[in-house]
């Protein structure tokens, strides 16, 4: 079978999907990924074939607007600035997804995939699997991820009600008159229905859904179809011939396990400042640290013995190693720092899914509550950090959570479960 995953975003977004690709060309699927050309290597190196779509993600989160938007984790704005910056892109993706599909028999995707690939299906007349790397099908078990604040108030249909509002009042919405656009001069498509956009379309069809994320962690919501599938997370591990930087390995043998910080492709509006904050903050709690310039512009200069930067490891090498692991909140970070067992602290940026991952630790009680990146302090970090190490339940809850996530095989749990709907 030949199989196209769509697959646009950050390396945090691209990734699972890789691993879900590795899986079915173990099953013995031809798999062609279509994503950002800066994601190409990443791809080609698992074996995978490669399908470029335009745009760079890297180059819009280093933007100094779109760091200063989510440096002040101000969501309107936010809202403005991605549609401005995406509503461009969206002919052009409805273009690389209809090459990426040619000859496609099943094409797999989440939102960036709704988006851009659901009309390309609906066009060449093959299904479309949706696959989530967040809990995003409407339910009564907890309010929409745009709304995790509301999770200890709203309850049974409100909370199913905030699915639908996210999706017809901000997600929709700010994507609706380039999308049907696009469907129009790239397809020949009518518009696709007002409020529901291209989810009414897979209303009508019995796919299966697949959601990339652990039962342990978001339980199978009761009140979810049979073939909506929660499959475990999907976890692309590194190649057999990579190796460390030697000067990371002795720097984690030199002494106690250090922590993590690092806000992945979160641009930071004042990086020299986060810095600063940082490093004052481990200086504060007494502990060694671990960070991750990534695309936030953290710096080299200056750094303490105790302070080790790194560009880029893999997180399911690095984070074992750690005392505790503080982060953006992205889906696959969070999802790292939890198999690796390790108290987690989530510093929100942007008003998506990283506040609802942050709540979710917290409930867990395998972290603590998030703290709005506008409001991160260093101090406040400390303070974070100190719990973390030393908090006995936590880092037994959180290590306990670790060894239920490393049992499960949510890539090979994925591809059964595509096609046991199919038999």
């Amino acid at each position: 079978m030949q199989i196209t995953i769509i697959a646009p975003g950050t390396q945090g977004d691209v990734r699972p999907y890789v691993a879900l690709g590795v899986g079915l060309k173990a099953a013995g699927h031809a798999v062609r990924v279509a994503t950002h050309l800066n994601f190409e290597t990443l791809v080609t190196r698992y074996g995978l074939s490669f399908c470029p779509m335009h745009g760079d993600t890297e180059a819009l989160m280093r933007d100094p607007k779109v760091g200063n938007a989510l440096a002040k984790n101000n969501p309107i704005a936010q809202i403005s600035l991605l549609q401005k910056k995406l509503i461009v892109l969206n002919q052009q993706w409805m273009r690389d997804c209809l090459d990426a599909c040619q000859e496609a028999d099943v094409v797999i995707g989440g939102f960036g995939g709704v988006i851009a690939g659901q009309p390309v299906a609906e066009k060449l007349g093959i299904p479309f699997v949706q696959a989530w790397l967040v809990p995003f099908l409407p339910t009564r078990a907890f309010p929409a991820v745009t709304f995790p604040m509301m999770r200890t108030w709203l309850g049974g249909r409100l909370n199913r009600l905030s699915h639908i509002l996210g999706w017809r009042l901000m997600a929709w919405p700010m994507q609706r008159a380039s999308v049907n656009a696009a469907r129009r001069a790239v397809l020949g498509l009518p518009p696709a229905p007002y409020c529901d956009g291209p989810l009414a379309w897979l209303k009508q069809h019995d796919f299966p859904v697949l959601n990339g994320f652990s039962p342990n962690v978001v339980p199978p919501p009761p009140d979810w179809d049979a073939h909506c599938h929660v499959t475990g997370y999907w976890f692309l591990d590194p190649l057999p011939d990579w190796q460390p930087p030697s000067g990371l390995v002795d720097f984690l043998e030199a002494g106690p396990p250090p922590v993590y910080i690092g806000f992945g492709s979160m641009s930071h509006g004042d990086p020299q400042s986060a810095t600063r904050m940082v490093l004052q903050a481990l200086q504060l709690a007494g502990q060694r640290g671990v960070l991750l310039s990534g695309w936030g512009g953290l710096t080299q200069a200056d750094l303490p013995p105790s302070v080790y930067m790194v560009d880029s490891v893999p997180h399911n090498w690095l984070f074992p190693q750690m005392a505790a692991v503080v982060h953006h909140g992205g889906a696959g970070t969070t999802a790292a720092g939890l198999r690796a067992g390790k108290p987690t602290i989530i510093a929100p940026f942007i008003s998506l899914d990283q506040a609802f991952w942050g709540w979710r630790v917290a409930d867990l009680g395998v972290g603590l509550p998030p703290i709005p990146s506008r409001r991160l302090t260093a101090e406040n970090l400390a303070q974070a950090i100190t719990t973390a190490v030393t908090d006995p339940v936590m880092r037994q809850k959180a290590s306990h959570l670790g060894a239920k996530i490393r049992a499960e095989d949510g890539v090979s749990r994925a591809v059964e479960s595509l096609f046991a709907d199919w038999k």
